[in-house]
C-alpha cells in the first residue's frame, strides 16, 4: 500500500466531504465483487453496505431540495470528516509505522475542507432556490465523486490529481460567490428565527451580557437608543 496511501486517503477524503456514503458504497462494492487488496475489507461487510446504501438514498433526496440540503450539510459537518478519517485509517491500518495515523489525518482534514467548500457552494445556489439548480449540482457531485473514487482504485495518483484540481476549483468558486453566500446566510438565519431554531442577534447579544434572556418588547415599540448607536 505504501506509496498509494496518501493519494488514496486524499481522494477518499475529498469524496467523503461531498458524499461520504457514495465513497463507502463504491469502495465496498468494488471489494465485494473483485476482492481488491487495496480496499479495506471492513468496507465490504454486508451491514456496512446496507447502511451506506440506505443513507445514500436518503442523501440523494435531501441533497436536491433547496434549504433542506443546507440543513443536511450542517448535520454532516462532523459525519463527513469522521468517515474520511476512518477510511484513511483503514487504508493504512495494515501497513507498518505511522501509516494509519497519516491516512486518518489526511482523510479527515481533506474531508473537512471539501465539506466546507460543498456547503458554501450549495449556500450560494440556494440564493435562487429553484429546484433545477439543486438537482443539477447534486447530481454532478454524485457522479463526480463516484467516478473519481472508482478511478482511485486503479490509478490513485491520477485520481488524487483530479481531486486536488476540483478542490482548488471549489475553493475559487466559494471565494467568487462569497457575497451570495453571505446573502443566503442572512436568509437562512431569518428562516431559523421564524421556525424557532435560532435566536435573533440582538436578543442573543443581550442574553450573553446579562446571563438571562431579555423580555420581549411590546409590539410596535421602538428599540431604545443605546450609547454605541450614536455617532462619535
Amino acid at each position: 500500500m505504501g506509496a498509494e496511501l496518501i493519494p488514496m486517503a486524499f481522494t477518499t477524503g475529498w469524496g467523503s466531504g461531498i458524499n461520504a456514503y457514495a465513497v463507502v458504497l463504491v469502495l465496498g462494492l468494488a471489494d465485494k465483487i473483485f476482492a481488491l487488496g487495496q480496499v479495506p475489507d471492513a468496507l465490504a461487510r454486508t451491514d456496512v453496505l446496507v447502511g451506506a446504501g440506505i443513507l445514500f438514498a436518503i442523501e440523494m433526496l435531501a441533497d436536491k431540495i433547496p434549504y433542506i440540503d443546507s440543513v443536511w450539510d450542517s448535520v454532516h459537518t462532523v459525519v463527513r470528516p469522521a468517515v474520511g478519517a476512518t477510511i484513511g485509517y483503514l487504508i493504512g491500518h495494515e501497513t507498518a509505522g505511522l501509516d494509519a495515523a497519516i491516512g486518518a489525518a489526511t482523510g479527515g482534514v481533506t474531508a473537512l475542507i471539501s465539506h466546507g467548500i460543498k456547503a458554501g457552494i450549495r449556500a450560494a445556489v440556494n440564493t435562487s432556490p429553484e429546484p433545477a439548480s439543486n438537482v443539477l449540482v447534486s447530481t454532478t457531485e454524485d457522479v463526480t465523486v463516484t467516478g473519481v473514487t472508482a478511478l482511485a482504485i486503479a490509478h490513485p495518483w491520477w485520481a488524487a490529481t483530479i481531486a486536488l484540481l476540483l478542490l482548488a476549483l471549489g475553493a475559487f468558486l466559494v471565494y467568487k460567490l462569497a457575497s451570495r453566500i453571505r446573502r443566503y446566510k442572512r436568509r437562512y438565519d431569518a428562516w431559523g428565527e421564524r421556525v424557532g431554531i435560532a435566536t435573533p442577534p440582538g436578543r442573543a447579544r443581550l442574553g450573553r451580557d446579562t446571563g438571562v434572556d431579555p423580555p420581549a418588547a411590546p409590539r410596535g415599540a421602538e428599540r431604545p437608543e443605546r450609547p454605541f448607536d450614536q455617532e462619535t
